[in-house]
């Protein structure tokens, strides 16, 4: 059962292919130290999907959430504009959410895009990131200082 937030407006064909998607993308997480493989996958405005896992690090702070693995492919390839992105985890009981960290990062590409936080058996909520991160710091924010 999915729960809706009537400003996001994919369709069911794209929230499905999201959402399956990142549940892929967790597949190849490298998570040998938290054991908490999470997948991430990126809707950009074009139609194309770019795919994330996080990767930890045995330097614990070198490691990347699969959020931000997701947006710096999708960056990477020239894709700056976003309509969604899906999470996925192996939480039961939960809603996968991103970190405060991959709020931020998401900021940096707009407010108006819409994050599906999943649970492993296809149920989801979502918000967009304005709401994820209120009150946020952005780039229009540094160009006030120019």
């Amino acid at each position: 059962m999915a729960l809706e937030h009537p400003a996001c407006t994919l369709d069911l064909k794209h929230i499905q292919q999201l959402v399956l998607s990142s549940q892929e993308a967790k597949k190849t997480a490298y998570c040998p130290y938290s054991h908490f493989p999470v997948g991430a996958a990126l809707l950009t405005r074009s139609g194309r999907i770019f795919s994330g896992c996080n990767v930890e690090n045995a330097c614990y702070a070198l490691g990347i959430c699969a959020e931000r693995t997701a947006i710096q492919k999708a960056i990477s390839e020239g894709h700056r504009d976003f309509r969604a992105m899906a999470i996925a985890s192996d939480l039961q009981d939960d809603f996968i959410s991103p970190c405060g960290a991959c709020r931020q990062v998401m900021r940096e590409f707009g407010t108006n895009w819409a994050v599906y936080m999943t649970k492993p058996d296809g149920t989801y909520v979502v918000r967009t990131v304005q709401e994820l991160l209120p009150a946020s710091f952005g780039p229009e924010d540094i160009q006030k200082m120019q």
